[in-house]
């Protein structure tokens, strides 16, 4: 594309809020340009607990506005992607003499079930640990839990599937292509971006800049904006373990902590369970987190506080860790820190607008976009109205309930598949599914077997499709089959993966 064209908007970052507001503005008519320094999700986005949940801890810091957007959202967002959304349910045991006493429980779980327009999702209801499955895994101090409904998100695979969706209605929409600089003259936004695989620079225009850059959103506007002592985001670390399964039941658990802190222990991808997170303040480049052996031994202890069987660090499979750029509030503790998103606009006469976001979360990204067009359309002059919240992300154009049907009809049209295999082609591209396997009748037409039940066809898929480079972008972003493939297999991948990308 020329630098000649100028795009109405130019979106820096593309994690869940940069490539949100990307596929909202391009699906009302906006000229759109998204640039991603690395992959699609590779920080944040890709680094959460995994929740699409009203953040039931929130009500504790009365986070009422925020935690009424996102128990509305749950089901909005649940019926635009069946395939990589779906309800979970959450046990949170009891103690008497525990951190928050039974009544307060209850009354949060009350106004969790009634704030935010609730229909499919069920209601919240007590649970007896002594005769309840739910309470096998844990000490028999806890007799008694309350059961209450979220929803779970593959992360990585939305982020990507909103950038997908922007780019199939028209925006430009570019990874591993990093802002070098960004100036206003005459009127407009000159932006240079380095491709970070040949080093080559392009030049783009544009009426109006968006920084949606995560936890480098002040690092954006010092580098390439040039502004001195920017400060406007906190950034809090927050680290997750995957062990082996430690339970068999499919509702998911709600730790709660004596620091006040929580973690979650959540079934994940079949054999395993996910444990997180924790919540500290982050002062290095985000660029450089990783779990530490505090952190790896705060979460072993709380998981043990709880199971009967202790969770100790050999158990441990894989770990991830993420930086979550919180609006700085002033909170004393980081896990105070509010949850909710900032958007500010710096509009100067004559000058080209800049929205800078701060801070949000996955459950409430969509939202967030809506209030980003409100403020874009004050700049630029609006263009549509609001239009995600009927809305399908590719793939989704299924039934909410449906999942177990369209898995059904997969193995109906390609019965040689397993049914392990089938299902997670579901989970991954729900509809698109049968477009990938298009013409496979056995298979030895999928094209080489990569490990686990990842397939050349697969592959190529998400290298034509969904910008993947690399084999960490398959294994640990697009798919999660990294925990499925010997290390000598992730090598073979990343070397067909390098031949394939330079072809």
């Amino acid at each position: 594309m020329s630098g000649e064209t100028v795009f109405d908007i130019f979106v820096v970052g593309g994690g869940i809020n940069g490539c949100g507001i990307a596929r909202d503005a391009v699906g009302r008519g906006y000229s759109v340009a998204l640039a991603e320094m690395n992959d699609f999700a590779s920080g944040t986005s890709s680094g959460a607990t995994k929740l699409i949940h009203g953040g039931l801890r929130y009500l504790e810091y009365y986070e009422f506005r925020l935690v009424r957007e996102a128990l509305m959202e749950r089901e909005i967002l649940w019926a635009m992607a069946p395939h990589v959304i779906w309800p979970l349910r959450f046990v949170l045991p009891f103690q008497k003499g525990g951190v928050r006493p039974a009544w307060l429980i209850r009354l949060g779980l009350f106004l969790y079930d009634h704030l935010g327009g609730r229909k499919l999702l069920p209601a919240t209801k007590t649970l007896d640990l002594r005769r309840d499955p739910a309470g096998r895994p844990l000490k028999p101090v806890f007799s008694k839990a309350f059961e209450y409904s979220d929803g779970w998100v593959d992360d990585a695979r939305m982020v990507v599937l909103n950038a997908r969706d922007a780019a199939d209605r028209g925006a430009t929409i570019m990874s591993r292509a990093r802002v070098a600089s960004a100036r206003r003259e005459n009127g407009l936004w000159s932006v240079t971006l380095i491709d970070q695989s040949t080093g080559k620079s392009r030049a783009f225009k544009a009426r109006m800049l968006v920084n949606a850059a995560g936890p480098w959103v002040d690092q954006v506007l010092a580098g390439a904006f040039g502004r001195n002592n920017v400060h406007n985001v906190r950034l809090v670390q927050g680290s997750h373990i995957v062990v082996k399964k430690k339970f068999s039941d499919k509702r998911a658990y709600f730790f709660q902590n004596p620091d006040n802190r929580i973690i979650f222990a959540i079934p994940y991808e079949n054999d395993f369970t996910l444990i997180g997170t924790t919540d500290r303040d982050y002062t290095d480049d985000p660029k450089n987190v990783k779990i530490s052996e505090e952190e790896i031994a705060y979460l072993c202890n709380a998981a043990s506080e709880y199971f009967a069987e202790p969770v100790r660090k050999d158990d441990i499979v894989w770990s991830y860790s993420a930086v979550r750029p919180l609006y700085d509030d002033g909170a004393s503790k980081a896990q105070e820190a509010t949850r909710d998103y900032v958007l500010k606009l710096d509009q100067r006469a004559d000058e080209a607008p800049l929205l800078n976001v701060f801070g949000g979360k996955l459950t409430t990204y969509r939202r967030l976009a809506e209030h980003a067009l409100e403020k874009i359309g004050e700049a630029i002059g609006a263009r549509g109205g609001p239009w995600t919240a009927k809305s399908r992300l590719p793939g989704g154009d299924f039934d909410a309930t449906a999942y177990p049907a369209e898995v059904d009809k997969l193995l109906k049209v390609f019965p040689f598949l397993e049914q392990g295999h089938a299902e997670r082609l579901v989970r991954c591209y729900g509809t698109d599914a049968k477009e990938m396997l298009a013409g496979a009748k056995g298979s030895e037409d999928l094209g080489r077997h990569f490990g686990g039940s990842l397939y050349e066809c697969e592959v190529r898929w998400l290298i034509g499709r969904e910008w993947a480079c690399s084999a960490e972008d398959v294994l640990w972003r697009r798919t999660k089959q990294g925990l499925f493939l010997t290390a000598g297999e992730a090598v073979e991948l990343e070397t067909y993966m390098a031949d394939a990308v330079a072809r």
